[in-house]
């Protein structure tokens, strides 16, 4: 049995158990992750962002300052 053969038979193996099913994005889990939303401009950011990279957001981008832009519970604290 040559190489050729065996290659045909693990495909056929393969094949009978499921192959490779439908692809897994993570792209809906991401976009459901998007919870925290600037009262400003609207940006979404992802509900793991920490209180520092809000804070930049709101005096960089609209020189306010956290309390103008985002809830109080928002940012996880780090």
């Amino acid at each position: 049995m040559g190489n050729g053969a065996r290659a045909a038979q693990k495909r056929e193996r393969n094949a009978a158990k499921g192959g490779k099913g439908e692809a897994k994005s993570q792209l809906k889990s991401n976009a459901a992750a998007l919870s925290i939303k600037c009262k400003t401009c609207f940006q979404s950011f992802q509900s793991t962002t920490n209180r520092k990279m809000l804070k930049e957001h709101a005096t960089n981008k609209h020189t306010k300052n956290f309390e103008d832009c985002f809830e109080s519970t928002d940012g996880v604290e780090k």
